[in-house]
C-alpha cells in the first residue's frame, strides 16, 4: 500500500530549464513529463521557436519546465532570437538540466557549446542521457563519463523520453531540488500555452512532419478565428504564412491535397486534445520577409535583435 503523501511538508516551486542541442529531445521529454502534449515534436530540428512551460506536481512540488530552443550556431536574425530566448530561459531558471542525444557517436559541437558557455557562466547543472534504449550499455558509459570530465554536472540521469524509462527518478530528484515556496500555477494546470497558440504549433508540427526538407523555416501560423458553437464543437481558422510564391504551392500540393492532409492531421489532434469535435480552416498567404518583421518576432515571443 502506498503511502500517504505527507501534508505537512514545505511546498516548493521552481522554474527548471531544459536546454540542448536540436532534436535533442526536449520537447518529447516535456510531453512525457506533464501528460500531455504542451510542445510539438518533429524529426526536423529546430522547431520549438519559443519558451514553452510544462507543469507538473510531484508530491509538494510544483516543477515548471521551460522547453526552449534547441541551441546551435545560429546565422540568420530569426535563428539568433530562437538561441537568444534558449539562454534567457536558463538564465532565470532555478535549475538548469542540459539533454543530450546519447544515441549519436559523438558530442556534437552544439553540446560541447552549451558546456562552454555554463562554464563561463560558473552554472551547475545536470546532465540528462537520453535515448539511452538505442545504445549499447558500453558507450552509455564512456559518454557519461567524458561529459563529466567538463565539472559542469552535478547529477547524471539516463532516461528515454520516448517510452519514459528513467523519468520518474529524474522527476523526484527534481522535486527535491527546487526552493521552497508557493506554487505559481493551480494544481490542475499543465501549461501556461493558451489553446489558440498551441492549436497554431499543431498545425506547424504537421506541415514540418508533412513537408519534411521541403519546407523552409519561415512558415508561421497564426490562428485568426476562434469560435465555441453551440453544438459544442470548435471552430478554428488559421493562416499559414510563408516567404515567396514558389512556398506556397509546396505548402497547397497538386490541386490543394497537401494542405487538406495537413489540416486533417491537425483537425485529429486537436480534436483529442479539447475532447470535442474541431471544424479546421486553413489558408496559405505569401508576407514577404516576415522574419524581419520586428512585430513578428513580439507575436512568437522572441527579441528581434537576439
Amino acid at each position: 500500500m502506498a503511502e500517504k503523501e505527507d501534508q505537512t511538508a514545505p511546498t516548493r516551486c521552481g522554474f527548471i530549464a531544459l536546454v540542448g542541442a536540436p532534436n535533442a529531445g526536449k520537447s518529447t521529454l516535456i510531453n512525457r513529463l506533464v501528460g500531455q502534449k504542451v510542445a510539438i515534436v518533429s524529426p526536423k530540428v529546430q522547431t520549438t521557436r519559443t519558451r514553452v512551460l510544462g507543469i507538473l506536481l510531484e508530491g509538494q512540488s510544483q516543477l515548471i519546465f521551460v522547453d526552449t530552443p534547441g541551441i546551435f550556431a545560429a546565422k540568420r536574425r530569426l535563428e539568433r532570437s530562437m538561441v537568444s530566448a534558449a539562454w534567457e530561459g536558463a538564465d532565470e531558471a532555478d535549475l538548469v538540466a542540459v539533454l543530450v542525444d546519447a544515441s549519436r557517436r559523438l558530442i556534437d559541437a552544439d553540446t560541447e557549446m552549451i558546456i562552454d558557455r555554463l562554464k563561463g557562466d560558473e552554472r551547475r547543472a545536470l546532465l540528462i542521457l537520453n535515448k539511452v534504449d538505442a545504445v549499447r550499455r558500453e558507450k552509455l558509459l564512456l559518454l557519461a563519463e567524458e561529459l563529466n570530465a567538463s565539472d559542469v554536472f552535478t547529477d547524471i540521469f539516463m532516461i528515454s523520453a520516448l517510452n519514459g524509462d528513467g523519468t520518474d527518478d529524474l522527476v523526484r530528484h527534481l522535486a527535491a531540488r527546487v526552493p521552497e515556496g508557493p506554487w505559481l500555477f493551480p494544481e490542475d494546470q499543465v501549461s501556461d500555452m493558451p489553446m489558440r497558440l498551441l492549436a497554431a504549433e499543431i498545425t506547424r508540427e504537421k506541415l514540418f512532419n508533412r513537408l519534411h526538407q521541403e519546407l523552409p523555416y519561415s512558415v508561421a501560423v497564426e490562428t485568426e478565428e476562434w469560435q465555441q458553437r453551440d453544438d459544442g464543437s470548435v471552430r478554428i481558422a488559421q493562416v499559414v504564412y510563408v516567404e515567396r510564391d514558389g512556398q506556397k504551392g509546396i505548402v497547397l500540393g497538386a490541386g490543394g491535397r497537401t494542405i487538406k492532409a495537413i489540416g486533417t492531421d491537425a483537425r485529429l489532434e486537436l480534436a483529442e486534445i479539447m475532447e470535442c469535435p474541431v471544424h479546421l480552416s486553413l489558408f496559405v498567404k505569401v508576407r514577404r520577409n516576415w522574419t524581419e518583421d520586428p512585430a513578428r518576432y513580439r507575436d512568437l515571443g522572441l527579441n528581434y535583435h537576439g
